[in-house]
Order: C-alpha cells, then sequence, then structure tokens
C-alpha cells in the first residue's frame, strides 16, 4: 500500500534554546530513566523470583511494572537525544512507532488498573470464593487480554493516521502525538474517520476501565462501611496504593489532554513548564508505581529483603 505521506520527517517544536542549561536537563532526565528502569526491573524480578508472590494482585503488578519500562523506553531516549541535540527532526517512522508505544502505554495502563480494581474487589467483597474466582491462570489470560487488545486497537487507529495526506509537519511538542498529526491532514473530510474511531476508542479505552473502577470502589467502600475496624484497615492498606496510581496516571493524562486539546488556556505557561506538564504521565507514574506498591505492601519489602544483596534495600 503505498504511502500517501509526503513528509519522510517530522519537526518536534516543544523544544526551546535553553543554552547550557540543557546539559542540566539531560542530567536530570538520564537520572530519572535510569532510576525508572532500575526500580521496576527490581520489582519485576523480585515477583518472578519469589513463589509467594505468584498470586493474582502481584501478577498484575507485575504487568503494570513491564507496560511503565515500555512505555518510558518510548519517550526517554528520544528525549534525552533531543535536549542535547540542535535537531529537532524525527522521522516518520521513528514518530509513528513513538505515537504507538506510548498510546498502548496508557491503554494498557487504564485497563490493568481497572483489572486491579476488580481483584481487590473480589478479594474484599468475596473473600471466600476469590481463589475460585481468580486463579493465576485467568490472570495470565487477563493481562494477555489486556496487551493484545492494547496493540490491536491502536495499530487500527495509527494505520488510519499513516493513510492520512499531510499538508504539515511541524508537532507542537517535545514528543509526536496522533492528534497532533491527524490535525495536520490536509482535508477535514480526510480526518473524520479518525475523530470517529477515536471517539469510539475513548469510550471503550476510557470510559469501560473508569466505570469498572469507580464500580468496584463504590461496592468495597459499602462493604467496608459495615465490617469492622479491622478489615476496614485490611482494606484501605491495600486500595491506597491503588487509588494513588490510578489518581496520579489520571492527572497526568488530564494534563495531556488539557495541552493536545484546549491550546489557549495552556499560552501563557512558561515553556519550560509546559514540556513538564505535556511529558509528566510518562515521567512520575513509571517511577511513582515501583515507590508506592514497594513501600506500602509489605509482602514485596519483605520479598526485595530476602533475595535483594544485603544493603541494596533500605532498611525498615
Amino acid at each position: 500500500m503505498e504511502n500517501s505521506t509526503q513528509f519522510m520527517s517530522f519537526i518536534l517544536a516543544g523544544y526551546s534554546d535553553s543554552g547550557h542549561l540543557k546539559y542540566l536537563y539531560f542530567i536530570i532526565i538520564t537520572v530519572l530513566y535510569v532510576s525508572i528502569v532500575f526500580a521496576n526491573t527490581v520489582l519485576i524480578v523480585v515477583i518472578c523470583m519469589e513463589r509467594s508472590l505468584h498470586e493474582p494482585m502481584y501478577l498484575f503488578l507485575c504487568s503494570l511494572f513491564v507496560n511503565d519500562l515500555y512505555g518510558s523506553a518510548g519517550l526517554f531516549p528520544a528525549l534525552m537525544t533531543h535536549l542535547v541535540s540542535d535537531d529537532h527532526a524525527v522521522s516518520a517512522v521513528h514518530c509513528y512507532l513513538q505515537i504507538f508505544c506510548m498510546y498502548t502505554y496508557g491503554t494498557i495502563e487504564l485497563c490493568n488498573l481497572a483489572a486491579m480494581s476488580y481483584d481487590r474487589y473480589l478479594a474484599i467483597c468475596y473473600p471466600l470464593q476469590y481463589n475460585n474466582i481468580m486463579t493465576p491462570n485467568r490472570v495470565c489470560i487477563l493481562i494477555c487480554v489486556i496487551w493484545f487488545y492494547s496493540f490491536a486497537k491502536f495499530s487500527i487507529q495509527l494505520s488510519l493516521t499513516i493513510r492520512l495526506q499531510l499538508c504539515g509537519n511541524i508537532i507542537d511538542k517535545v514528543y509526536c502525538d496522533n492528534y497532533l498529526v491527524v490535525k495536520l491532514a490536509c482535508s477535514t473530510s480526510d480526518q473524520t474517520v479518525n475523530n470517529i474511531y477515536g471517539l469510539c476508542g475513548i469510550v471503550l479505552t476510557v470510559a469501560v476501565p473508569l466505570i469498572t473502577i469507580v464500580s468496584s470502589y463504590i461496592k468495597i467502600l459499602t462493604i467496608c462501611l459495615k465490617s469492622s475496624i479491622e478489615t476496614r484497615q485490611k482494606a484501605f492498606s491495600t486500595c491506597i496504593p491503588h487509588l494513588a496510581s490510578l489518581l496520579n496516571f489520571s492527572f497526568g493524562c488530564f494534563l495531556t489532554l488539557l495541552q493536545s486539546r484546549f491550546d489557549r488556556p495552556m499560552r501563557n505557561v512558561p515553556t519550560v513548564l509546559l514540556t513538564i506538564l505535556s511529558v509528566y504521565f510518562l515521567m512520575c507514574q513509571p517511577l511513582l508505581n515501583p515507590i508506592v506498591y514497594g513501600v506500602r505492601m509489605t509482602k514485596i519489602r519483605q520479598a526485595c529483603k530476602n533475595i535483594l544483596p544485603v544493603g541494596l534495600y533500605p532498611k525498615t
């Protein structure tokens, strides 16, 4: 199939001339990326090696940590390269690859968080039937379905974007964004199919997981209000890390959506702050998840102490 895009590369206009500060930014981003890779990799290894963690909740966490590595790999290497470079052009192939990686990351993250909320609902509301319902095999199948669905869904959306005839190649961000590429289309009629499919995708990818999450927590709260104080404390201790992760990810997605779709409210925001806000969901989320779950969840802390070399894991 002939590619109708007449541009072989895109220009990322979100980068500004920061002079010698670009090296400071590069060091900060590098340290952040190394921390993300280290923290998530450690917890993935710990969950895989420790047999006591081969339970549904920790399998979902392992999927979450793998996705954080996957998503951060789609942003950080390119971001680090462009920070110290005067050329902010990116080839069309790499641009579309980055779009695919970052959008599928977002879909997997939200669907995974929805599955985790349903898992907590079953564990708290149906403790006696939980082990029969959420078996490790079913959890693995559900995780595979989440990843396959995310890849398949966005493959279709990206193919609709690639077919567009573009009349520009300047993207006003520090990374490639599907919505901004679609806006470069020469004909608004060509955008119609993309917009319709994108709207349906938002309903399936955002509305359905959010309904699952809200419904699960409403039922959890209802049960907790009728239970003893000890049961409430146990429920809250397992739900707080999940809620923290969910709220942080939702906040990051909201900032990204606000910047992409509504540029007027963001015009008076300083460039550096605007750049940080645009990548917040992929900078903070992959670092927050291992910190929150690694610190808050007792079994993971204990497994880290048992597996990791002495001195590598902080004493509590």
